[in-house]
């Protein structure tokens, strides 16, 4: 017999937006079960946008439409994100008690204390997150009280960013933050790493075109993120140099692989520096003293995301010069994969892909349509 409560599949777009590209992503989930239907990575026009916030909502759409036309996805409900630089988070406490309505309202007294520009040039969100875990007092002078995660932005980034969207002909269900999409992406990717700590520190670091973002992860939270000025562009210019070829050639011969050491080393030497560098800047930090113990005075693995990561022998020369367990990330291990799909595609462009997987299986969370 046919069950009538028989469950649908579910499908989501997750969209990452960067400087320098685009990055959409189509997932389903049926039974428990993901799989990858298709995905495109487009390059945006220069300064359509800056520092990770869209400045021209035209130029980015008119990209987005593109691609839409392109691999003709089965849905246009989309989640995307606005970078961690953009927003503003807290952590507060409030009485469990209190209704929707009334944490609205204590939530917008409480933002107004700490967040420098008018209140009404800020779209603010926040979520329940866990009971409070201090000491309780007797409930006469403390009621139970639970912990809730504020997050504000600018209101004209979220404006910017939906603009995009509605010209690409996409629909915004969900805006996140990229910080969360990683730690999303990172928690469900940890069972198939080879990590020998039972608790450990996750260095992830996204190798994009034009900057290098470290964040350490520790129980799947951020702990610290930082941006450094060094990406893929310096391997673009290499083999340009090198052979005397475009910048679109260049990009061409780079994904395709087999480049010369001549090319590679300068690249992979530069990296190991940068990434060496601002390993040691976590390690004099204040945030990491707070979260070490005689047990970690280290990172413990090195999770290589972004659309360079996979540059033929960077994740063995990092693990050799650096002593660190290093990996390229692929969050498609627990999913299944459209046959329609180029799996040697996919396989190269799975790091740049981290994000946009983590802020699509957001909409998997509570699956039941």
């Amino acid at each position: 017999m046919f069950s009538l409560f028989r469950s649908r599949k579910t499908h989501m777009l997750g969209l990452d937006i960067s400087s320098s590209s685009v990055k959409l992503l189509e997932l389903s989930y049926f039974n428990s079960r993901v799989q990858i239907e298709t995905y495109a990575i487009a390059s945006l026009p220069d300064q359509a946008v800056v520092e990770r916030k869209v400045q021209d909502p035209v130029q980015v759409g008119e990209t987005i439409r593109l691609m839409i036309e392109h691999i003709q996805p089965s849905t246009r409900n989309t989640i995307t994100a606005v970078s961690g630089a953009s927003v503003i988070t807290r952590k507060i406490q409030m009485n469990a008690s209190l209704s929707p309505s009334e944490m609205e309202a204590q939530i917008i007294v409480e933002a107004d204390q700490f967040i420098t520009i008018p209140i009404n040039e800020v779209a603010i969100d926040f979520e329940v997150i866990s009971p409070s875990t201090e000491p309780v007092k007797p409930v006469a002078d403390n009621p139970k009280k639970q912990d809730v995660l504020l997050v504000a932005c600018r209101l004209e980034t979220v404006e910017h960013l939906q603009s995009a969207l509605e010209h690409g002909g996409l629909s915004p269900k969900i805006i996140d933050v990229e910080n969360y999409a990683i730690e999303r992406a990172v928690s469900l990717l940890r069972p198939h790493l080879n990590l020998e700590a039972a608790d450990p520190l996750i260095a992830v670091v996204d190798i994009g075109a034009a900057l290098t973002n470290l964040s350490v992860l520790h129980r799947d939270e951020t702990i610290y993120s930082r941006d450094q000025i060094f990406g893929g562009k310096q391997l673009t210019d290499g083999i340009m140099q090198h052979f005397n070829i475009s910048y679109a050639a260049a990009e061409t011969a780079k994904k395709k692989g087999g480049l010369p050491r001549e090319v590679l080393q300068p690249f992979q030497q530069t990296a190991q520096q940068q990434i060496n560098r601002a390993l040691q800047l976590f390690y004099s930090s204040t945030a990491y003293r707070l979260y070490s113990s005689p047990r970690h005075r280290h990172i413990d693995y090195i999770l290589l995301t972004g659309g360079s990561s996979s540059t033929e022998g960077l994740a063995s020369t990092l693990q050799t010069h650096l002593k660190t367990p290093t990996s390229v990330a692929n969050p498609f291990v627990i999913a299944s994969i459209n046959d329609r799909i180029n799996r040697a595609a996919l396989d190269h462009d799975a790091p740049a892909l981290m994000t946009a997987f983590g802020l699509a299986m957001r909409g998997f969370n509570n699956a039941t349509d």
